[in-house]
């Protein structure tokens, strides 16, 4: 390239994502997509404005390093050991039965058995980019099949460390070095991982320590990624993946205090330059194969979903205990090939283990399948609107088996707000029994020890006359959905007139129908908020008793208003109205506190 061609490229790559990201997005394909269509448009395969795809790949590898140190940064030891069996658990069964299947069709196709090995491997993974970003779409990383697609993508980004680290090992080069070579290479890697681990574990929180002590951001940002690269850098060096030294590092850094500093000086990069990857790879997909060879193309693309489509349905329902939509939809967000097999395969091809039409194919495939993904999932969810939602599997059997004395309060929904509930009740030594139907949710309590909390409905009136709500005096509604809390504290007003209930309340439409119940509702947010303006009130200059009585003030002005507005609350122009109304007074008031209070001030 010539010294201005930089920029021309620089200016293409940023025109093409521009205009195809937000395209594929608005498409609801997903922005990976996007940037690998944008790939293939400025590619030699169809527009040509960018001749050489090579030229961009030592950089776009950046992406994909960066994202594995981001990934070590997520894994500290307690996050691993909540999430162990469906990490190690399922994540491992999916990964060996997808990678076995593939590598058994490779042996049947005729490739050796080394190249069998990594094409095996390469494609068990899916994309965790991709996945998540479907996930994180559609709303869907808190649903039982997102969880345990998150939990499969952490083990398949582990799982591609030791994948990479051995194709120099499985490599046609391997067996021509002298003797010897293979120990002092395996010397080699052994000791820049102790550099790696000793240099991590006692050299960075005080290198850290004393950057965040200067107070320049810049500068802070610039030793994150002198720790990323030069970790990789030092690993390239002794012959193994650049990936494996960054995800070392993040992995030593997973407990720091520094770990959210290095995340939010990271990402912007990570994300810049995955998405550069992704067009790289976009621009090497060689199109001609689909005009020389459709039929190949099609065939292995398709070959690679029908394999591992089934195969990661039965580990989601039989192991991940998904029901059948559930497992139907992991299915498809992980059948796809993922961002890790680009550099399975680029390094298999560098290391003599596939040729160059071997690696133009199945580039092209995974590509495709990725393609694919998106287009799947939206035609899946719309044939499952009208399919009525199968029951939830059963939890195991301690979880079902209520033993409980007779309790005060009874707590349904153990999320953000149940949980801070249990902890009070639990130190004043109130006792309280609670319900929630996840099983993850339940482990996870449980696993901090005692904790009084069960599997069950609370829709269900065999579970409530299980857990003795007749005996109770206090019903508190806290699931993270409103239908929920509103049906639920409607049942419980019926079967148990004489328990107070008090609920949830996301908005004030749902404060509404709850009065409508007889419930005490509660604002989730709503105190939350005034200590936050609270805050603001003493920051702007005002002293702890004014801005205390002007929270009190706008407290109980909303609570008038709020009662005011419930008996027209099914009239919207009369809500409209009253909040006109009420805000113009709240004003007022205001105005009237300022002046009592500059007239109290003179002499």
């Amino acid at each position: 390239m010539h010294e201005d061609s930089y920029l021309t490229s620089a200016v293409v790559f940023m025109l093409a994502a521009v205009f195809m990201v937000p395209l594929a997005k608005r498409l609801q394909l997903g922005s990976v997509l996007g940037y690998l269509l944008a790939g293939v448009l400025i590619g030699p395969s169809v527009l040509g404005l960018i001749s050489n795809p090579g030229s961009v790949s030592n950089l776009s590898e950046l992406g994909v390093v960066l994202l594995l140190f981001i990934i070590g940064l997520e894994l500290s030891p307690k996050r691993l050991w909540v999430m162990r069996r469906s990490v190690f658990g399922v994540g491992l069964l999916q990964v060996l039965l997808c990678a076995a299947a593939i590598g058994v069709v490779a042996l049947f196709f005729g490739l050796p058995r080394n190249t069998a090995v990594v094409v095996g491997g390469g494609l068990a993974l899916s994309s965790t980019a991709f996945g998540l970003q479907i996930l994180a779409e559609r709303k869907q990383l808190t649903a039982p099949y997102g969880r345990l697609a998150f939990a499969i993508l952490l083990f398949q980004d582990i799982a591609a460390i030791p994948l990479i680290a051995m194709i120099p090992f499985l490599g046609a080069h391997a067996d021509e070095t002298v003797p010897g070579g293979d120990l002092a290479h395996l010397l080699e890697v052994v000791g820049s991982i102790a550099v790696v681990v000793i240099g991590g574990r006692y050299l960075l929180r005080p290198v850290f320590r004393t950057v965040a002590r200067t107070g320049q951001s810049d500068l802070s940002t610039a030793t994150a990624l002198l720790v990323v690269v030069g970790t990789a850098w030092l690993m390239e060096v002794a012959g193994v993946s650049m990936g494996l030294g960054a995800f070392l590092a993040g992995v030593l850094l997973a407990d720091s205090e520094y770990r959210h500093e290095l995340e939010s000086q990271l990402e912007p990069f990570k994300g810049l330059l995955l998405g550069l990857f992704f067009i790289g790879v976009g621009m090497s997909a060689d199109l001609s194969l689909l005009g020389s060879a459709p039929l190949t193309v099609i065939g292995l693309t398709l070959l690679l979903i029908l394999l591992k489509l089934p195969l990661i349905y039965w580990v989601g329902r039989l192991v991940g205990g998904l029901d059948k939509g559930g497992a139907l939809r992991l299915g498809l967000v992980l059948a796809a090939g993922g961002e890790f097999a680009f550099v399975v395969f680029k390094l298999s091809l560098a290391e003599g283990l596939l040729s160059a039409a071997q690696h133009d194919m199945l580039v092209l495939t995974i590509t495709l399948s990725m393609a694919l993904t998106p287009l799947m999932v939206l035609f899946a969810a719309r044939m499952a609107r009208n399919i009525p939602a199968a029951p939830q599997p059963e939890p195991p059997a301690e979880y079902r088996q209520i033993v409980t004395d007779e309790p005060r309060v009874v707590i349904a929904g153990m999320g953000r707000m149940g949980q801070v509930i249990a902890r009070i009740l639990r130190a004043q030594g109130v006792p309280f029994v609670a319900l929630d139907t996840s099983v993850d949710a339940i482990e996870l309590q449980r696993s901090f020890g005692g904790m009084p909390i069960y599997y069950g409905d609370p829709l269900r009136p065999e579970i409530l006359r299980a857990v003795k709500v007749d005996k109770a005096e206090f019903f508190v509604v806290a699931t993270n959905n409103p239908e929920t809390n509103m049906e639920t504290a409607r049942l419980v007003r019926r079967m148990y007139p004489h328990v107070k209930v008090i609920a949830r309340a996301r908005n004030r439409q749902h404060v509404y129908h709850l009065l409508d119940m007889d419930a005490k509702p509660v604002r989730e947010t709503f105190h939350s908020s005034l200590e936050m303006s609270r805050m603001i009130l003493l920051g702007i200059g005002l002293s702890e008793e004014q801005a205390q009585a002007r929270i009190r003030r706008f407290k109980q002005h909303d609570e008038e208003v709020l009662m005011a507005q419930y008996a027209v609350y099914d009239d919207e122009q009369a809500v409209v109205q009253t909040t006109r109304e009420a805000r113009a007074d709240l004003e007022n008031l205001f105005a009237g506190d300022l002046q009592e209070q500059e007239g109290v001030g003179k002499p």
